[in-house]
């Protein structure tokens, strides 16, 4: 058995403070997965830039990041990821869809996506785990806080899929298809830091209002995210240590 290998896809462009502290975006998902004796790659897929035929089959696993871009949207790239998701999907491989990536998963399965009734989702939101055996194995709480920051969502799934968490502002906060599929509204990478300096970037080129960041500030004092329980649950879906 040779090492294993895993690719991020990377949706979006890195800010100057997440280069600065984390190495990226990518370096923020390697934080979080990565462990000794793997191989991470990345694909720059919103610049165009995506694994071949050939080198699909070298992964054992993917992860789809989040985007200031709209998964219901035709992007010459978006169409692109969806078309190599459906690929994925035939072949059986690990696919882990975060926010954005858990948006452009369940449009790639055939469901829909759009803006979210609530509007904004700015945060930190406590999701509610339904009975999958995947938590059960893991002995996952029965309630998860996460960051959060989104203004879209998965409005409806086909039979295929089947939603696993939800919570009182996003109906599908995370769902699976099969062991090989599983996306997630919120940011298990996040930390606070990251969310912050995103609010503040967002508020000063008008893209949210103050209202919503206040929110966000808000709900980030009271509640603590729980990354661990999070990490723990990512690796092992990813990397297959327990029975969905």
């Amino acid at each position: 058995m040779g090492e294993k290998r895993f690719a991020v896809l990377l949706c979006a462009e890195d800010s100057e403070f997440v280069k600065m502290k984390y190495g990226g975006y990518f370096g923020v998902f390697l934080n979080m997965l990565a462990e000794e004796g793997e191989t991470w790659d990345m694909y720059k897929v919103a610049c165009g830039e995506f694994p071949e035929d050939e080198e699909i089959e070298l992964y054992d696993g993917f992860v789809i990041t989040g985007s200031c871009s709209d998964a219901h949207g035709n992007d010459i790239w978006i169409c692109k990821l969806v078309n190599l998701l459906k690929k994925l999907d035939v072949l059986k491989k690990k696919v882990l869809g975060i926010c954005f990536g858990h948006q452009i998963l369940g449009r790639s399965l055939g469901g829909k996506v759009e803006r979210a009734t609530s509007g904004w989702d700015i945060g930190v939101t406590t999701v509610n785990l339904s009975t999958s055996k995947l938590f059960t194995a893991l002995e996952m709480p029965s309630m998860l806080p996460v960051i959060k920051f989104h203004r879209d969502e998965v409005r409806e799934l086909p039979p295929t899929a089947e939603v696993i968490a939800w919570s009182s502002k996003t109906g599908i906060e995370m769902f699976r298809k099969g062991d090989h599929f599983m996306g997630i509204q919120g940011h298990p990478e996040y930390s606070k830091d990251i969310l912050l300096n995103l609010l503040d970037r967002l508020l000063k080129r008008n893209l949210i209002q103050e209202c919503h960041a206040q929110l966000g500030r808000v709900s980030m004092e009271a509640t603590e995210p729980n990354r661990e329980a999070w990490k723990k649950l990512c690796r092992s879906f990813l990397k297959g240590r327990s029975v969905l």
